[in-house]
């Protein structure tokens, strides 16, 4: 074990669910799901360096949003990897913010992996990647996926992964105005289904085969987000964004995660040119981003 004197960037992808399949809420307030995760090349960097305290910074889009306190999944992750080899976090955790901010793009997850990855190379640590899972499933949802990127099969509430294959796919995102909170959608998601026997929670055949084969079309067909028709009753203005893309091109096209971000597939780079211009003309988004996918998950930079 050596611990570094200089800092260790790592570098995190954004995430777009393909299906994301809901069952019903469980005892413990989560639900079962089946989340088919996509890493897609929009990337935040966070950087670890010594320092006497535990502090966070933040810089780029949407920065005055990002908690800088210990509510701050980065800082978590720190202080819960110091925890378990009975060590100070004495780390300043610097993040270079390009994910958009609370968009159901899993932002802050990925801040939580790559500070934890971060962190676990300059203190020397060597944790087994086993372990380094657990403290992310301990941190969020999301947050293992993160850390693994790629492609994936979420089961439990997300966090149980089994990588699925993928092959190449071509991406538009429309940022909205505000972010929608994830477990204010879930409650709405709960409203909108009281009355209804919600089935489990199972993945797509016909999603995972076309995700494999890199069929962008068959993909566009089998898209789903259970908890779209709820980030679409808290924020019905969603349905112009929608409309807007698949109006100018795209394949096909569904609200990221829990919202508010929207996720256009389309079939090259030039009809991403095409439907970026579009949403950009419509008015009915904030920001558009250009991505492709399968991206690496959490990486360490070179120093």
């Amino acid at each position: 074990m050596s611990a570094r004197t200089t800092g260790v960037t790592v570098r995190v992808p954004a995430k777009v669910n393909v299906q994301l399949a809901v069952g019903a809420a469980r005892p413990d307030g989560f639900h079962d799901l089946a989340n088919v995760f996509l890493a897609v090349s929009l990337f935040d960097e966070v950087t670890a360096t010594p320092t006497d305290t535990l502090t966070v910074t933040c810089e780029g889009p949407d920065a005055d949003q990002v908690p800088l306190d210990r509510t701050n999944l980065a800082a978590r992750a720190a202080e819960i990897l110091a925890a378990r080899h009975g060590i100070e976090p004495a780390v300043h955790l610097h993040i270079a913010k390009n994910i958009p901010v609370a968009g159901g793009m899993a932002g802050g997850s990925a801040d939580g992996a790559a500070a934890l990855l971060a962190c676990d190379t300059l203190w020397g640590l060597d944790t087994p990647r086993a372990e380094l899972l657990d403290i992310c499933a301990e941190l969020g949802s999301d947050v293992p996926f993160s850390l693994v990127g790629g492609a994936a099969l979420g089961t439990g509430r997300g966090e149980l992964l089994t990588p699925v294959a993928a092959g190449a796919f071509h991406w538009v995102f429309a940022v909205a105005d505000g972010g929608l909170s994830t477990p204010a959608v879930f409650r709405e998601f709960d409203r909108l289904t009281a009355d209804v026997v919600v089935p489990e929670p199972e993945a797509s055949p016909a999603l995972l085969a076309a995700l494999a084969s890199g069929d962008a079309e068959a993909l566009g067909a089998a898209l789903s987000n259970d908890l779209q028709v709820a980030a679409l009753s808290l924020r019905p203005s969603l349905a112009d964004t929608l409309a807007a893309g698949t109006g100018a091109g795209a394949l096909a096209a569904l609200v990221s995660g829990s919202g508010p971000t929207t996720a256009f597939l389309v079939a090259d780079q030039e009809t991403a040119e095409k439907v970026t211009a579009a949403l950009d003309a419509s008015g009915t988004c904030r920001a558009t981003r250009v991505a492709s996918s399968p991206a690496p998950g959490a990486t360490v930079l070179p120093s």
